[in-house]
């Protein structure tokens, strides 16, 4: 198959390839830092273990408000110009971050990276919606997210080794360079996917409108919002992570290979259902996976609770969780993208905003409550699972299961 618009040599592979990468940037800004929050800490006299997650909580926080600007403008003047906007942005601010002699200065940048990176996700979104529709753009998006997941599996010991050979300043550096890289791709290859007679003015009127189709979309918005609430429980996770393998469970400097162990079950997860999707449909795979992500976090709350977790068990539960939100993330984000092909952007900025923006406040709730025990978080996944499958429900009203006849185009 050839997504043939400037660049008609670009085939799927590569496409999806590129995708993968605009949209790991994000990724790769949050997971590569892990290793080095202690280091930073301390370099910075950062006191408060929790308040180290807050490099990762700053960074979220640009980069979710950024999309509301990004998905507008990139409906205007296309998804390569868009990216290449908030690409030159990142790389700015992973330079500067380097820079930086305090946490103040440090956290300033991280939103300025951010609001950057909010280019990547909307037009990785808006790209796929543009080529593909039904369980085909569920399947493709599947491929993207599988290669996206090589990211969190290989950035944490990336940036293990850049600390243990250098100061972490060399990180933002690293940053800077595979951010050039993916630049430099997308000049030299990416097509233009969006139509011209699919662009949309970029004035206030236009893009009210543009949001106000997004808001009164019942289905699209409720499957939004439960894949926000479940990436919250996500982030509630990852914002302690390395305390939790470093420190609460001895791991030290092979947090990262835990890490990506985590990482590559969610990465087979994307693939799962990318051979499945065309088979059973989004919703009876996503559901399933919603029904069984709630149980197991119940159980380890429990497990949790009797203090019953050693390492081995710890790791044996958060496989299969993790493994089940792969399922589940995919699936409602292509739920919730497949009824808006004609805003796109707006939608993927929207969306983007709530997950990301939400996500990281829901998840830095979670993650400051930390306090040397898994209990808290184990209870956020429960708690955030059940809202996220209220909103399923509200999404479907009332009925889960609906047979799915999109064909596979």
């Amino acid at each position: 198959m050839k997504i043939a618009k400037l660049n008609p040599s670009i085939n799927r592979i590569e496409f999806i390839g590129l995708a993968a990468l605009i949209m790991a940037l994000n990724a790769l800004a949050i997971d590569v830092m892990l290793p080095a929050l202690p280091m930073i800490g301390e370099a910075m006299q950062v006191e408060a273990e929790n308040h180290r997650q807050f490099i990762v909580t700053f960074f979220l926080i640009g980069f979710g408000f950024s999309q509301l600007f990004f998905g507008p403008l990139c409906d205007a003047i296309g998804r390569r110009a868009t990216f290449l906007i908030g690409v030159t942005i990142y790389i700015a601010a992973a330079i500067g971050g380097a820079m930086t002699t305090d946490l103040n200065a440090m956290l300033f940048m991280r939103v300025i990276q951010g609001l950057g990176a909010g280019a990547s996700r909307v037009v990785a979104l808006s790209m796929v919606r543009d080529c593909f529709g039904g369980r085909a753009m569920a399947e493709v998006m599947s491929l993207i997210m599988m290669v996206f997941m090589i990211m969190p599996v290989l950035a944490p010991t990336f940036g293990q080794l850049i600390i243990l050979f250098g100061p972490w300043q060399f990180i933002y550096f690293a940053m800077a360079l595979i951010a050039i890289f993916a630049a430099i791709w997308t000049i030299l290859r990416l097509p233009e996917t969006l139509a011209p007679e699919n662009r949309r003015a970029f004035r206030p009127k236009i893009i009210i409108e543009g949001f106000a189709i997004v808001f009164s979309n019942r289905m699209a918005l409720s499957y939004g919002l439960a894949n926000m609430v479940a990436l919250g429980a996500l982030f509630g996770f990852l914002a302690p992570s390395q305390q939790i393998y470093g420190e609460l469970y001895g791991l030290g400097p092979w947090f990262p290979a835990a890490f990506a162990a985590i990482a590559t079950v969610m990465s087979i997860a994307s693939f799962t259902n990318s051979r499945m999707v065309g088979r059973f449909g989004m919703r009876k795979l996503s559901h399933s996976a919603l029904i069984g992500f709630i149980s197991l976090s119940l159980l380890w709350s429990i497990l949790a609770f009797l203090n019953a977790l050693p390492l081995w068990a710890f790791m044996a539960i958060q496989a299969p969780v993790m493994f089940l939100f792969g399922l589940m993330g995919t699936n409602f984000n292509s739920l919730s993208m497949e009824p808006l092909g004609r805003v796109a952007g707006t939608a993927a900025s929207v969306f983007g905003f709530m997950q990301t923006v939400g996500g990281a406040l829901l998840g830095t709730f979670i993650g400051q409550a930390y306090n040397g025990s898994v209990l808290p978080i184990a209870l956020g996944y429960v708690i955030l699972g059940s809202i996220s499958m209220c909103f399923v429900l509200v999404a479907e009203k009332g009925k889960l299961f609906k047979p799915q006849f999109d064909p596979i185009t």
